[in-house]
């Protein structure tokens, strides 16, 4: 009885906690208090390949009644929500492209766990990376943790992936504007709003390297977002960001090598904010967190992004 009271005592003073729901072979939902904070877009289907051909996570506006993230569509199609893939990785000698999904697909297989609570929810979706014979390449285990968000971010996101090499070496290959861990703004927003923070100065995205977190905000539907995307230290070194396109597709690349048998483990953080982007140190504050970092807060580089036409997908 005792227990029973104090686990109602705790919902009481959380009543914003955290559920996992699922509508399944479809779509896996993070909830906290009734609302959506983002959206695991699983499905696949051979008939619809365009829109299933890779899983992906939409973010949610904080009433959670719409993505602020883009779906299938739009300018460059395969851009969606939170997304990873590489556009050159060779496998024994023969080339893949996992960005574009060209000759193959991503297809979650199952999910190898879920969990919510008062604080949090978690999913883990286990993705084949497959070839043209539609075996796997690369396995990968993607976990989605959502946390509760520090005021005045709405929302946390960590994503965490294990990319195994199950039938020979792997290596991830390719650039910055077509590989690694990236978020796509819905395809509605103002491109001529769109600005990228840096947590140095006289910042340059072309050039500088192992950049630990990128923020960027954009304009949709006369409402703006700030989103900040954070590297673990863990991640491979020699990392370029692409963080200056109108559209606001941004992200961190690396290249790495994943031995026959082996795995990678690269873990990111997505902190999200209606509105202008928050300061540097609360940013550093929950970079810190992440990390298990003590760095102060840095300089910034506010910088508006390019106007012109990209020039490749």
């Amino acid at each position: 009885m005792t227990r029973t009271l104090a686990l109602w005592a705790l919902v009481l003073m959380k009543p914003d906690g955290f559920q996992v729901t699922d509508d399944a072979g479809k779509a896996l939902d993070f909830v906290q208090g009734g609302k959506t904070v983002a959206r695991y877009m699983y499905a696949f289907d051979a008939q619809r390949l365009p829109e299933t051909y890779k899983p992906y996570l939409h973010v949610f506006d904080p009433e959670g009644q719409a993505p602020i993230t883009k779906g299938p569509g739009g300018l460059f199609p395969h851009h969606r929500g939170i997304f990873i893939g590489w556009n050159k990785i060779t496998v024994d000698g023969k080339n893949y492209d996992r960005w574009h999904m060209t000759g193959g697909q991503q297809v979650h297989q199952k999910f190898l766990g879920q969990t919510a609570d008062l604080d949090h929810a978690e999913a883990t979706s286990l993705v084949h990376w497959n070839g043209e014979a539609g075996t796997p390449i690369v396995q990968e285990e993607r976990r989605f943790t959502v946390r509760r968000a520090p005021a005045p971010f709405y929302a946390m996101i960590d994503v965490r992936s294990t990319l195994k090499a199950p039938v020979g070496d792997v290596e991830l290959g390719g650039d910055p504007e077509h590989a690694g861990v990236h978020f796509r703004p819905a395809n509605e927003l103002d491109t001529t709003k769109t600005l990228y923070v840096f947590p140095r100065e006289n910042a340059n995205a072309h050039k500088d390297t192992d950049t630990p977190w990128v923020g960027l905000t954009y304009t949709l539907d006369g409402k703006s977002y700030s989103v900040v995307e954070m590297s673990a230290r863990t991640n491979p070194k020699g990392a370029r960001w692409s963080a200056y396109r109108d559209y606001g597709r941004f992200g961190e690349f690396f290249t790495a090598k994943i031995r026959s048998g082996e795995s990678l483990t690269i873990s990111h953080r997505f902190a999200v904010a209606q509105g202008e982007m928050p300061p540097a140190e609360t940013i550093q504050r929950i970079y810190n967190e992440f990390t298990q970092t003590a760095d102060p807060a840095p300089r910034i580089s506010v910088v508006p992004a390019e106007r012109s036409a990209p020039a490749k997908k």
